[in-house]
């Protein structure tokens, strides 16, 4: 169960260098497929933190390629870092004015970019190590132990709406969009081994899929799901089983189909088409290959939403780059 006091930081329950927790605030421009990332890693016991800020509308395969990035590292947190309310030297500052649920974020990187955005979440922050959230851990499912590594021994997703605007080279761009957002902490290498699906389909405030699934690196195409919620008409509901399989360009995937159960036994088959590719390392051992997607389901509900294909980067030199 996530409580009011996991919006803070987090004391480690190691003292390796390796301990991290982060913000995920992923988010897009509906009108533009403008997919956006703001994202925080902080090495506690180090005393610092990286940040990646991105945005990308076109098919990118290199940072360069894209809209607008920004990575930084060794960030200093400073002796009374609050994760509740703190600013890093690269422009971005984050508030957190109701815990777990709702943020202010604010990203200057004073050369003409900017980020302003309030996200309201909507919904109850969705904790993948609890039993009585998560249907696959409580069956004792398969994969259902699945943390990427010990990186997600404390996390949680949620769906919200992030309502604002992006100042880009001095262009102004209102947005609105529902989109998921997540926290994590735990013990988390830098060279990174595990593989991992995390995606996300928004079709309204109150109809959205998240969850996250295992898959192969050998094989790529075939997806196992470990954990993950289907918000119908406002309420939550659990996943309790879950496949899909992936058709990818080299390892950014381009299409998703998906079928998963909730713990009423309802079945959704949803299914989504890339429109932009991203190569996001969220630190420098890991990349995500990300795409913003159009998706639909059964019933032929649209909606859009990104998913993030995580490959270690030793995996990925391995299979051959």
């Amino acid at each position: 169960m996530i409580l009011d006091s996991d919006a803070a930081l987090h004391d480690p329950t190691s003292d390796s260098p390796h301990w991290a927790e982060t913000n995920f605030f992923g988010f897009y421009v509906p009108q533009l497929n403008l997919n956006c990332g703001v994202y925080v890693l902080c090495r506690t016991n180090l005393g610092v933190a990286l940040s990646t800020i991105h945005m990308c509308s076109r098919r990118a395969y290199a940072h360069w390629e894209a809209e607008y990035c920004d990575m930084q590292m060794h960030l200093p947190m400073g002796p009374d870092f609050d994760l509740q309310d703190y600013k890093l030297d690269n422009g971005l500052a984050v508030r957190c004015t109701k815990p777990n649920m709702d943020w202010e974020v604010d990203y200057d990187d004073g050369e003409g970019t900017e980020i302003h955005f309030a996200y309201r979440s909507l919904m109850a922050p969705y904790d993948i190590n609890d039993p009585e959230q998560d249907p696959m851990l409580a069956a004792k499912v398969a994969g259902s132990d699945f943390q990427w590594g010990t990186a997600y021994s404390g996390h949680f997703d949620e769906t919200g709406l992030f309502e604002g605007e992006i100042v880009l080279r001095g262009s102004k761009i209102p947005f609105r969009c529902v989109s998921t957002m997540d926290h994590s902490w735990g013990v988390r290498a830098e060279r990174h081994a595990h593989s991992m699906s995390w995606l996300h389909a928004h079709f309204s405030e109150d109809y959205a899929l998240h969850a996250i699934f295992d898959y192969d690196p050998h094989e790529l195409e075939g997806l196992r799901l470990t954990h993950g919620y289907i918000m119908d008409h406002g309420e939550v509901y659990g996943l309790r089983g879950g496949s899909g399989r992936t058709v990818r360009d080299g390892f950014y995937p381009t299409a998703k189909h998906l079928e998963v159960e909730d713990r009423r036994g309802r079945t959704y088959k949803f299914y989504g088409t890339g429109l932009t590719t991203f190569p996001w390392q969220a630190w420098p051992g890991v990349i995500g290959f990300n795409s913003l997607m159009d998706w639909h389901d059964q019933d032929g509900n649209l909606g859009k939403g990104e998913t993030q294909d995580f490959l270690g980067l030793s995996t990925v030199t391995a299979l051959g780059g």
